[in-house]
């Protein structure tokens, strides 16, 4: 017996994602064309891969396609494939409901876009909305192979923020898309069209893609196949085009704009597979976002079996975003995601994808410095993210690394750690650097003096992730690298005779800083930092930067608390009229001034900001 048709509301954030389709996206109307394509070749590829433990499936119709349909006196578009259907509940959860965080992503990244684009839509697996564009309503016929016929079920909505559910009789397993277009959409209606759209988005969908001959301006029973329906990676690269490569990639990553470089490589041997993959020009709007299990990645097949979009099992997560293709020849055809994450063979793909990447970058990086600009200033951040993870690769990971410095040009991050080697004194045994949140803190911090005045470079380290990357970078090539504001500086015999001279006729004016501060410190010490600024914050090697204990408390996490080292410059003015200045509120004034000057410089917050701009008063007019 049929279950009655029913009339359900969409969940809230379906409903804002079809509100903005169908009020806001107005460039790349075309995209839903591609998105749809894409889902009925998920869905074949799911279909097939079941089937190899359950053939009984494919009975019947063995030849898995997708049908691309018009009918003009109708005014609709139908998309058709006969792979692996919907059950009821399941369409119910990927069209009524909000199955993944993809909704969510879309419409933060929506939300961040001055102009609202539905090329964003394919990004965050939401790619079926993408037909309110161009229609006003849409209907789903769908029956999962596995069900007989009386189970079909129908879905239908106009975008306004409910569906209707019927059970029907469908006699061919798989799923139809039918688009009703809005009045303004004929375009669509024009078998040219359609077709031009299926060469330029989805030639390389690996199942046919047919339509209809046309007569007259209609279609007709004689249907012919549109698009290659080849897997590219399985050709020679000598049979394959930059032109081929790059529609695939767009295929492949929902990206409208060409990949930045690719790789293509077949490993024969004992264990044989074929990897391509892709570095994009720009970063995907969700490569920051969600957990690992929400990134999509590259896809793994087996003898051309698509399994899964395997990008935890097939790449680390510091290269999350590669998209491409593994072709494994031996792996067995009936894997899981269980078996996968513990298989050996695998495994030795996963180090074969790293090795091809960065032997790309590295390619880059040597033969292409402006297309490498262009991939660091995308993903430079990203790449960072492997000198912890990634032990095994972290010296060649070191080398592609780039910053600003002290003797370079600007904010760009150009000087990779050889080149400062390769600039360093005869004997200097440290890379020295500094950390900030940002780069004019960086290239203005007063920790910076002593190494300008010995023409001594400095890394200017201005990103964020940069103080967590350096836990697992402290050395390179034999040298150490170290933080300029942590420690001790060393000194030649020289330089430690007049620090040691200095110390000790600054005592009295130490001791006083030290009381007028109280415990707002834990010591005050004479600088072998400073040359021309009154004082700065010292830290010890293990010490937080304070820019990134500030970022890490404002995150909601919980630090000990640590009471700073004041340097000070003893020949500055201000110093020594705390020494001299007889009246002690204004000398705790001054002393305070010069702990909070170098707290701002190091990026500390101030505990009392209207205490601060108080004593700033007081000084100016006093």
């Amino acid at each position: 017996m049929n279950a009655p048709a029913e009339t359900r509301k969409f969940e809230a954030e379906v409903a804002q994602v079809l509100h903005l389709v169908t009020h806001s996206l107005y460039s790349h109307k075309e995209i839903f064309l591609r998105e749809l394509i894409s889902n009925a070749s998920d869905a074949c590829d799911k279909l097939r891969f079941e089937s190899i433990a359950h053939p009984e499936l494919l009975a019947g119709d063995g030849e898995l396609h997708i049908d691309v349909n018009w009918d003009p006196a109708a005014r609709t578009v139908t998309v058709r494939d006969n792979g692996i259907g919907m059950s009821r509940e399941e369409v119910v959860a990927n069209i009524g409901t909000i199955a993944s965080s993809g909704t969510r992503r879309f419409l933060e990244a929506m939300s961040a876009e001055k102009k609202a684009d539905a090329r964003l839509i394919g990004q965050f697996g939401v790619g079926f909305y993408s037909a309110f564009v161009v229609a006003d309503r849409v209907t789903v016929l769908s029956r999962r192979a596995d069900l007989p016929a009386g189970e079909g079920v129908k879905w239908e909505s106009d975008g306004q923020g409910e569906y209707s559910l019927e059970q029907v009789e469908l006699p061919e397993r798989g799923t139809a898309v039918v688009l009703h277009l809005k009045a303004d959409e004929g375009e669509f209606l024009k078998r040219w069209q359609l077709r031009s759209l299926i060469t330029r988005y989805s030639d390389h969908v690996a199942f046919p893609i047919r339509m209809p001959e046309e007569k007259d301006d209609k279609p007709t029973d004689e249907f012919e196949t549109v698009n290659a329906a080849s897997a590219l990676w399985t050709k020679p690269k000598s049979e394959i085009s930059d032109e081929d490569y790059q529609s695939f990639y767009k295929s492949l990553g929902h990206d409208f704009n060409d990949a930045l470089a690719w790789t293509h490589n077949r490993v024969e041997g004992s264990q044989s597979f074929t990897t391509l993959l892709y570095i994009p020009a720009q970063p995907p709007f969700d490569l920051m976002m969600g957990g690992r299990d929400e990134r999509k990645g590259l896809k793994l097949y087996i003898k051309r079996v698509f399994i899964m979009d395997a990008a935890e099992e097939l790449l680390p997560n510091y290269l999350r975003f590669v998209r491409g293709v593994v072709d494994a020849d031996d792996l067995p055809l009936n894997v899981s995601r269980e078996i996968l994450q513990q298989n050996r063979q695998l495994e030795r793909i996963k180090a074969a994808c790293v090795k091809r990447v960065l032997d790309l970058i590295e390619k880059l990086a040597r033969d292409e410095p402006s297309r490498f600009a262009t991939f660091y200033k995308a993903f430079g951040n990203t790449l960072k993210e492997g000198i912890a993870e990634d032990h095994a690769n972290r010296a060649r990971i070191a080398k592609l690394l780039r910053f600003a410095s002290t003797k370079s040009e600007g904010a760009a991050p150009t000087v990779s750690l050889d080149d400062y080697i390769g600039r360093a004194a005869v004997g200097q045994d440290t890379i020295w650097y500094i950390t900030a949140d940002g780069y004019a803190a960086a290239a203005g911090s007063p920790q910076l003096e002593a190494f300008k005045a010995k023409d001594v470079e400095v890394l200017l380290m201005a990103d964020r992730i940069d103080e967590w990357m350096l836990g697992s970078l402290d050395e390179y090539e034999g040298k150490k690298l170290k933080n300029v504001a942590k420690g001790e500086l060393p000194l030649d015999e020289v330089d430690k005779a007049k620090q040691e001279e200095a110390a000790k006729v600054a005592e009295p004016l130490l001791k006083k800083l030290k009381e007028l501060l109280g415990d707002r410190v834990g010591d005050v010490k004479i600088s072998a930092r400073l040359t021309d600024s009154p004082s700065c914050l010292a830290l010890s090697d293990y010490e937080m930067a304070p820019h990134l204990a500030r970022l890490l408390r404002e995150a909601g996490q919980t630090l000990p608390e640590s009471r700073p080292t004041l340097e000070v410059n003893p020949a500055h003015a201000l110093v020594q009229r705390v020494g001299t200045e007889a009246d002690e509120a204004k000398a705790r004034d001054l002393a305070t001034l010069l702990l909070e000057q170098a707290e701002i410089a190091a990026g500390a917050p101030l505990p009392d900001p209207a205490a601060f701009v108080q004593r700033m008063n007081r000084l100016l007019l006093g």
